[in-house]
């Protein structure tokens, strides 16, 4: 690891199993299990070696975790400023700068950058929270942009997944399990077709809190696989061993 310099409140965060730091910022946003999950989930088609693209990449997380499982290349396309430039330290820190790169910028006007069509693998982990009149918005703007769909929406994620991505190229996405109708509803309206859900709780005796979930753009109806369950938490607040194994290794190859 290459010793990036620090900013006030800045710290370095990282997952020990694929020898991966990021930098984060707790006063504007930092990652958790969930962008973990989402890497771990995430296929790697052929060799890897076809253009991964992390939408709402926030400090790069995502894309980060996923990149020691391929040999092609990985934008990182994020919003906020800032946070896309703490992304870029941590690809400098990493070494990464030869595959990894950062785009600041709206989603949706990223494609005089990435040709339509041209992506093997869409990874994103969405903004959670849609607006409405009862919506509470956290007073943070770094905070209310991650966490609530105030640039982009789910059909609108789905319609950028869609054009960036290849025939048969693939979408993995973590979201809320109560958005699921919403999910399904998107997809199918733009061809991204489910194929893999993995549910994941808090503690075995509590609702899921997360759903992971793999689309194929083009893909045939049906055949949709329901993994078995990560289950985060022991009764005693300590990792299960499942999520040990990914945090800390076995669980990546």
């Amino acid at each position: 690891m290459i010793e990036p310099i620090l900013n006030p409140g800045e710290r370095i965060d990282g997952l020990p199993s694929q020898n991966i730091h990021i930098i984060q910022n707790p006063d504007m946003f930092a990652y958790s299990l969930d962008a973990i999950l989402l890497a771990h989930f995430a296929d790697v088609k052929g060799k890897g070696r076809g253009l991964t693209v992390d939408l709402g990449a926030g400090t790069g997380a995502v894309g980060l975790f996923y990149a020691p499982k391929v040999a092609g290349l990985i934008k990182l396309v994020e919003i906020q400023p800032e946070l896309a430039e703490m992304a870029k330290r941590s690809i400098a820190m990493n070494g990464l700068q030869g595959r990894v790169s950062v785009l600041q910028s709206d989603m949706k006007a990223i494609f005089d950058d990435i040709q339509p069509g041209s992506v093997e693998t869409v990874l994103s982990n969405p903004p959670y929270f849609p607006l409405n009149d009862t919506t509470k918005t956290n007073q943070d703007e770094h905070y209310e942009l991650a966490r609530h769909e105030l640039t982009i929406d789910l059909p609108g994620l789905a319609q950028v997944a869609n054009k960036l991505l290849k025939n048969n190229g693939k979408f993995y996405m973590v979201h809320r399990p109560e958005r699921l109708a919403d999910i399904f509803s998107a997809f199918s309206a733009r061809k991204l077709m489910i194929k893999r859900i993995q549910f994941v709780y808090g503690k075995a005796d509590r609702e899921a809190n997360m759903v992971l979930i793999e689309a194929i753009k083009a893909g045939r109806l049906g055949g949709v696989r329901i993994m078995p369950p990560i289950v985060a938490y022991e009764q005693t607040n300590e990792y299960t061993k499942q999520v040990q194994n990914i945090l800390y290794g076995q669980s990546w190859i």
